[in-house]
């Protein structure tokens, strides 16, 4: 069900940004409109980013094999890796088309494209929201992506909106430098579109990395791990995420004189507890070491 819903959200941000990118390239050019192209052009990279995060849903999904003992989870990492290369890569095309306008003779402001660019506006707000939700409720790293790209593209829609909406105020009051307002908007613009990728970036390479998860999870790991009676010492913790879920490595030092099937059932208590108290760990691995009395003090 989680899955389905995914996938639905991702098919409308597909589509979505297919019809924005017809739309504002086709009113940018017909009207002059640099940064509407540009946010056009962007659009157009939203394209092949959802469909890469559409993809990776799909595959994440499914289940561990011979050749994925640990599953599919990080093909929703690449996408979002792949997600946060192309809002750099549309950064630049905004930052180029708005430098280039710059030098040229500046473009008479139309009505139409100030109402492209509202529309987007509230349409890639509206998708930020439902997908953003959604991403975070599914712990969906590929929908958060898509999410995260659609508030790359309400920042573009802001500043055409603003640049737009300067010129046009500027031409029917007289106020000069106004006419500059559209390609100096997208150059904005485009600072917040690459800190966004940045940020996105950098989550991605962690998980790609391995990289721990924060101390107060492990924290909490922990507590719970050593609320259980026959767990004497906690050696080692390590959780890392997968895509949208968690892995776990514990070790742990337990009574020497248990049983193999005693030592068994403590395992299985521990990831048990583990994943009851949380549903995004999807696999606990528990390794027991020998706990002497006499060593109790090291």
């Amino acid at each position: 069900m989680q899955n389905s819903k995914s996938v639905v959200a991702l098919w409308i941000s597909l589509f979505s940004n297919i019809v924005l990118t017809a739309v504002k390239i086709i009113v940018g050019y017909l009207f002059n409109s640099q940064v509407l192209i540009a946010d056009g052009i962007h659009n157009a990279g939203d394209v092949i980013a959802t469909f890469a995060a559409l993809t990776s849903s799909m595959v994440s999904k499914k289940p561990a094999d011979e050749d994925h003992p640990y599953g599919h989870g990080k093909a929703e990492v690449i996408a979002s890796a792949i997600v946060s290369i192309i809002l750099v890569l549309a950064a630049l095309v905004m930052v180029y088309k708005s430098i280039e306008a710059l030098f040229e003779p500046a473009a008479e402001a139309s009505l139409i494209a100030l109402y492209a660019a509202f529309i987007s506006l509230v349409w890639k707000q509206v998708l930020y929201v439902y997908c953003i939700r959604l991403g975070k409720a599914h712990n969906s790293k590929s929908l958060i992506a898509t999410a995260n790209d659609h508030l790359a593209d309400v920042y573009a829609s802001i500043a055409a909106v603003v640049g737009i909406g300067a010129t046009l105020i500027g031409e029917h009051y007289g106020i000069p430098f106004t006419e500059y307002g559209d390609p100096i908007a997208g150059i904005i613009v485009s600072y917040f579109v690459v800190k966004l990728a940045y940020e996105m970036g950098k989550e991605s390479i962690g998980i790609l990395m391995e990289k721990n998860l924060p101390e107060d999870q492990l924290l909490h790991f922990k507590h719970i791990v050593s609320s259980i009676p026959q767990v004497k010492r906690i050696d080692r913790i390590r959780a890392r995420e997968h895509g949208h879920y968690v892995i776990v490595d514990i070790r742990v030092s337990v009574p020497n004189e248990l049983t193999v099937k005693e030592g068994h059932d403590i395992s299985r208590l521990i990831k048990k507890s583990i994943m009851n108290e949380h549903q995004e760990v999807e696999e606990v691995l528990v390794h027991l070491n020998p706990w002497f009395a006499e060593n109790a003090a090291d």
